[in-house]
């Protein structure tokens, strides 16, 4: 029998495509990103909840796999009774199926937030993953433009809650009623029958940034050749309605009253566009009553976020800064996040229309914006570490950790295998700013040695020779052991 076959199999250590492994720092900043919106949720009255990463996969509705597509956009299982089972897509289809599940018992608004990973079965790519984290709030059964108001004023307030200035961010706001308007005095059906052009209306317009007016022209008329030669069918709008839609996505002013006014004209008799416009003036009453200057709150008829999905107002929370690459051009940010009305999720459980707005942002997206804004969401101390010079007196270091850890001072004992030299450099790779040591002789003469690892590293640099070392003993120094803790104070506050 050959060697080959009596070798043990060991498995690659390798990750699956698409998804990340995330060290402590990564954690710990995105748990302090996650706290601080959480923080302005609460405040606001919102309660948390959470939702198995499983649903069924009827409940997810658009993306609802079948026999043919057991798997297509979602990662999709059957389950012992042969139901198809899917990993959540998103955070709002599980609250929805959730509302509907529990309606009579829930106090109407409900009103929830929840951070969790999501999952996609999508092609992965450079900052494309298949498992995320997206933080949300919502509201359901909550007509109005009140709720509208109030979640365009939670996006805000998370910006501000992160550290950001006013001149930092903007939430930009549109409404679907609008376009809708706009399309139906343009010859759009809002009917199924027009929902194909629809949706070809609102592609075109989300290639503006990309494509500029005469792209999305193209886009909105008979099509586009691209650089490449291939081709886009366009929706083929009349020239009246292509200088309609283009009008709308420049009908933005600086200033919020004035871009009703013009929005008033453009809708025309549109009963659609003419609510859309009563709503987009309802929230700017409330967020001018409640100082949500336009610098902060604009109104952006080039907004469009997946319209097909929103009913209502929309908006995106977006990141200002003057960024830039290795060779000076300027990095655009953009969105981090967004939301707006959505009144079909819920109604697709109980046949009745059920009212709900919502604000969502990816987590790693936003912190990794926040990183090149230069704003630090979190600020760990490494920990003091206690060398275990004698294994007899583990007892001693513990009960010296407990001291300090009971005074605030995050602290830990070495607990693994190794010499004193091994024990530094693991303080060396820990960043540990202290090292606490204590042996026989110590304990007898009731004292303990501390070592400034931070300032002796300094100290070291301008030291020529090990004897030299040796001799000067930098930052280290002997203190009585009742002492420990205010000399450990001491150094760390220095």
């Amino acid at each position: 029998m050959s060697k080959k076959k009596n070798k043990p199999f060991r498995p690659k250590a390798r990750r699956p495509r698409g998804f990340e492994d995330k060290p402590a720092e990564t954690l710990r900043a995105e748990t302090a990103l996650i706290a601080k919106a959480f923080a302005v949720y609460d405040a606001r009255g919102f309660e948390p909840l959470q939702t198995p990463v499983f649903e069924y996969a009827d409940a997810l509705g658009k993306f609802l796999p079948d026999e043919d597509r057991p798997n297509e956009g979602v990662f999709a299982m059957q389950d012992d009774d042969e139901q198809w089972m899917a990993m959540r897509y998103d955070l709002t289809a599980p609250m929805a199926r959730y509302v509907a599940e529990n309606y009579d018992a829930l106090a109407k608004p409900y009103r929830r937030y929840q951070a969790g990973s999501v999952y996609r079965n999508e092609k992965p790519g450079p900052g494309r993953f298949r498992e995320f984290i997206q933080c949300d709030a919502d509201s359901v059964g909550a007509p109005g433009a009140a709720a509208d108001a109030e979640m365009i004023m939670v996006a805000a307030d998370v910006m501000r809650a992160v550290g950001l200035k006013d001149s930092e961010y903007q939430i930009r706001v549109n409404n679907r009623k609008l376009l809708d308007g706009i399309l139906e005095a343009s010859g759009v059906p809002n009917t199924e029958a027009g929902a194909a052009q629809r949706i070809q209306v609102l592609r075109a317009i989300d290639k503006l940034d990309r494509l500029g007016a005469d792209g999305v022209e193209a886009l909105l008329g008979e099509g586009r050749e691209d650089e490449s030669g291939d081709y886009t069918d366009g929706a083929k709008l009349g020239a009246d309605g292509i200088k309609a839609v283009l009008g709308f996505t420049t009908a933005s002013d600086p200033d919020r009253g004035n871009t009703i006014k013009t929005l008033e004209q453009l809708v025309g008799q549109s009963e659609r566009g003419m609510a859309g416009v009563k709503e987009l003036s309802d929230i700017d009453a409330l967020l001018t009553a409640c100082g949500y200057a336009p610098e902060q709150v604009a109104f952006d008829t080039s907004i469009v976020r997946g319209l097909g999905y929103y009913t209502g107002p929309v908006f995106e929370a977006e990141l200002l800064a003057d960024i830039r690459d290795r060779k000076g051009r300027p990095v655009r940010i953009g969105s981090i996040g967004g939301g707006g009305r959505y009144d079909g999720l819920v109604s697709r459980f109980r046949g009745q229309e059920v009212p709900s707005t919502g604000f969502s942002f990816g987590v790693s997206r936003f912190l990794s914006a926040l990183e090149r804004m230069g704003h630090s969401t979190v600020d760990v101390n490494a920990p003091v570490i206690i060398c275990a010079f004698d294994k007899a007196l583990m007892p001693a270091y513990f009960m010296m950790s407990d001291e300090l850890r009971a005074a605030g001072i995050r602290t830990e004992v070495f607990i693994g295998a190794g010499n004193v030299t091994k024990q530094m450099k693991y303080a060396d790779k820990r960043g540990a700013p202290i090292a606490v040591m204590m042996g026989e002789d110590e304990i007898s003469a009731g004292e303990v040695t501390l070592k400034d690892l931070a300032l002796g590293a300094e100290m070291a640099k301008a030291i020529e020779s090990n004897e030299e070392w040796r001799e000067s003993r930098p930052a280290q120094v002997t203190v009585p052991r009742a002492e420990l803790i205010n000399h450990v104070k001491a150094m760390l506050s220095a």
